[in-house]
């Protein structure tokens, strides 16, 4: 969920949005510095961004009268390291703010935290950590997008029990209660953006073969005819005893 308008403190409000402001400003470094040293790379920096505001503006049902939904910051964290997706993210959680009523400007830099630093970062160390040891990419993807997308709303929930602690057990409770209803409703979410995540490299490794090279992930395309292993020449049987 998107913290909507209002529903933070004032003080947390703006202590989310000062810790935010470095990565968002760093984001914009990473953005420029990868247009200008990748120039192909822009139709996949828009298509994150797309990804990112399609899946995050997908509001389900969740208990309690809420709602969840996926995050899609997965991907390009994937793609372009997590930095990127500081400002990408704001600028999908902005529009979403000022266009659909999804989220608020007041609560703008909690939602970027939660959304747009925390869930790419936790995402490209899942996928970094399993291609370290040598996991299969379509692991180590689904991992990220999965794991990105659960992350943010242990984040959010963390943030909630803060803003609004409970009345005897303080934030300790509060924060077990939000993470009761989204750690568990944001369980099938997760792990279906990390299956939608597998079929969306799968389809760029069809469409976009050139930029995922340029980028460092070849892993992700299939491999070439005839580049597989040699095999071995078939050793000389002997028979008869000596």
């Amino acid at each position: 969920m998107h913290i909507a308008e209002g529903y933070l403190p004032p003080l947390h409000a703006a202590a989310w949005t000062l810790a935010s402001a470095p990565f968002v400003v760093h984001g914009a470094r990473a953005v420029a510095r990868q247009v200008r040293e990748r120039p192909s790379a822009r139709l996949l920096l828009g298509a994150a961004g797309a990804f990112t505001f399609v899946l995050s503006a997908i509001k389900l049902p969740s208990v309690t009268g809420s709602s969840s939904h996926p995050t899609g910051t997965g991907l390009g964290a994937v793609l372009f390291r997590p930095p990127v997706m500081a400002l990408l993210g704001t600028i999908v959680l902005l529009f979403q703010a000022l266009l659909l009523a999804h989220g608020g400007l007041t609560t703008l830099g909690a939602n970027v935290f939660s959304m747009a630093i925390v869930g790419p970062w936790v995402g490209w160390f899942a996928f970094r950590g399993l291609r370290a040891v040598r996991a299969p990419f379509a692991v180590a993807v689904f991992a990220a997008m999965a794991l990105s997308d659960w992350a943010t709303y242990l984040t959010t929930s963390v943030q909630l029990g803060l803003a609004h602690p409970d009345p005897t057990g303080g934030v300790p409770t509060s924060v077990a209660r939000f993470l009761g209803i989204f750690a568990v409703s944001q369980v099938p979410l997760a792990l279906a953006e990390g299956l939608l995540g597998v079929l969306l490299f799968r389809l760029l490794a069809q469409i976009a073969p050139d930029e995922l090279r340029e980028l460092g992930l070849d892993a992700a395309l299939p491999p070439e005819p005839g580049s597989g292993p040699v095999p071995a020449a078939a050793a000389p049987t002997t028979t008869g005893e000596r």
